[in-house]
């Protein structure tokens, strides 16, 4: 008996392909679909009544994982993902993978049992299991924040131009020792900020020095940690770039106990805003990331992709946009560093 697996071998299409076209659960472009029919009609091909059946099922509900949802950026990203699902009436299965690949796992298979129609999913720093059983399942997916596999649909912030921007400015302000504490090792977010760092540092004729690089971990307790190692180091930077919200906290509360006064004794600036910035004593100089339209975008990218399941992955960036403070130590309020120079 002829089988949907032989039909895919002769159109040259996917078995979920071959599926959408014999049960009508999705849309696929015109070309396809006469191929798939063609290569049904020339096999012999006879569906299951009963697997067409199980195959038209749909929950209208999708997955959601994130790596902290008590991060005020995830917290900004969902509410985005929340209004875009409610107006397509979908309903949202939420999780938290703690940035824990096995966990990460665990929860993506979970929410796969529960027949989500897909998964936006924000990477943990080794996602290579989870990432491969949903490629292999062959689950509509689509990656946030973290931009780290081609085979996917991903959305993202621009980092690296950001991030060298930010050097921009302070060596624009004289400043020619510049640290950055960055997040968590292995996380497509930490690589871009650090290659816009020494992106940065070359623009400005500045020398990479590792000893002006510290992990924070992507935390408040990391952020803290960090800032103390660049004190201690030999000779300290004048002027520092943290690469998220939660850590300029921790750094913030280092430079506090060290009785340092910012921007007097240390300039600082955040790739990330947060709720009261504007607060802090000085305020804080920070990018704030178009979270909510990251989460917005992520569901439209998801029902695209359910749509047309065969259409090539397609990889967005968008650009945050600078909240100039006092914390970096200038005089006056520039207009915002621009995002547009690129590398020469």
């Amino acid at each position: 008996m002829t089988t949907m697996t032989e039909v895919a071998r002769v159109a040259g299409v996917s078995i979920a392909t071959v599926s959408y076209v014999v049960n009508g659960t999705r849309p696929v472009r015109e070309e396809t679909r006469r191929r798939v029919e063609e290569a049904i009609a020339r096999t012999g091909y006879t569906p299951n009544s009963l697997a067409r059946s199980l195959a038209m099922s749909s929950t209208s509900s999708i997955g959601v994982v994130v790596s902290a949802i008590t991060n005020p950026f995830f917290a900004g990203v969902l509410a985005g993902v929340d209004q875009a699902a409610v107006r397509a009436g979908l309903t949202l299965l939420l999780a938290d993978s703690h940035d824990e690949p096995e966990r990460e796992y665990e929860v993506v298979r979970s929410l796969r049992q529960r027949r989500v129609d897909g998964v936006i999913l924000a990477a943990s720093v080794s996602p290579g299991r989870t990432l491969d059983h949903l490629r292999e399942s062959r689950t509509p997916t689509v990656l946030v924040d973290r931009v780290v596999d081609d085979r996917f649909d991903q959305i993202g912030p621009e980092n690296e131009e950001a991030t060298a921007s930010l050097v921009d400015h302070f060596t624009a302000l004289g400043h020619t020792r510049i640290g950055l504490i960055g997040g968590k090792s292995g996380l497509g977010t930490s690589r871009e900020r650090l290659t816009g760092y020494r992106l940065g540092l070359t623009r400005g004729g500045l020398p990479y020095d590792p000893s002006l690089v510290a992990d924070g971990n992507s935390d408040i307790p990391g952020g803290r940690a960090a800032m103390e190692r660049l004190l201690a180091a030999g000779t300290p930077p004048t002027a520092v770039i943290v690469g998220n919200n939660a850590m300029v906290i921790g750094a913030m509360q280092a430079l506090r106990t060290a009785g340092l006064i910012i921007p007097q004794d240390m300039a600082l600036v955040s790739y990330d805003d947060l709720p009261g910035a504007d607060l802090f004593d000085p305020p804080l100089t920070a990018f704030a990331q178009p979270t909510g339209t990251l989460g917005e975008r992520a569901v439209q990218l998801l029902l695209e992709r359910l749509a047309d399941p065969d259409a090539p992955p397609r990889v967005e960036r968008l650009r945050p946009r600078l909240t100039h403070r006092r914390s970096c130590g200038c005089a006056e309020q520039p207009g915002p560093p621009s995002t547009e120079r690129r590398q020469p």
